[in-house]
């Protein structure tokens, strides 16, 4: 039996952000904290990266110099219970200093990709836990179960007066928007 790393070992309310910010960076690269739980999230899928950076690469071609567009960062949600997530693409704020903690108010757009093992969190709890905190744009990219190399992106806009997200589009293949930003990508060109 292997014994579990003393990282793991939590106190009985949970990591506190202070906890957080102590680990070393290899350990947060590799979690997400939910209500002060360690989630583990494996490095996910080569084809799954890929999509994250390509799909990052356009939108920052179509952002200006008032955004900026980061894959696989810190997303403090919330600090009591410490609530930490890591999208695999975030559009923010250019003026964030760099040491500052990446939080809701500073973002426009966070985007998951969904994979076999976050199907749970891709459709229902991150995007419950990114509404609540007041983010205004969230997509979710999907294979196709049948055919991996169809995407799809579902796109929601933050309802302010629920504070939950209402579907604003479902583009197959390719995705043409205006909002959040002018964007016009074919899927193939992810995969």
């Amino acid at each position: 039996m292997t014994a579990l790393p003393d990282w793991m070992a939590l106190p009985p309310e949970g990591l506190s952000a202070a906890e957080y910010e102590a680990l070393p960076e290899e350990v947060c690269r590799r979690i997400e904290i939910v209500d002060g739980a360690i989630v583990v999230t494996p490095a996910p899928r080569r084809s799954h990266q890929i999509i994250a950076r390509r799909l990052a690469n356009e939108l920052e071609l179509a952002v200006g110099p008032e955004l900026t567009v980061a894959t696989d960062v810190d997303l403090r949600l919330r600090d009591v219970p410490l609530l930490n997530r890591r999208p695999d693409v975030v559009v923010y704020d250019s003026a964030l200093p760099e040491d500052a903690d990446l939080r809701p108010q500073h973002c426009l757009l966070v985007v998951e990709v969904m994979s076999p093992g976050s199907v749970t969190a891709d459709q229902t709890d991150k995007p419950a836990e990114y509404a609540a905190a007041g983010i205004e744009h969230f997509w979710r990219i999907e294979s196709d179960r049948q055919d991996d190399r169809r995407l799809t992106a579902f796109r929601y806009r933050l309802d302010p007066t629920t504070r939950t997200y209402a579907p604003s589009g479902v583009d197959t293949d390719k995705l043409a928007v205006s909002d959040p930003v002018e964007l016009r990508i074919d899927f193939e060109s992810l995969l």
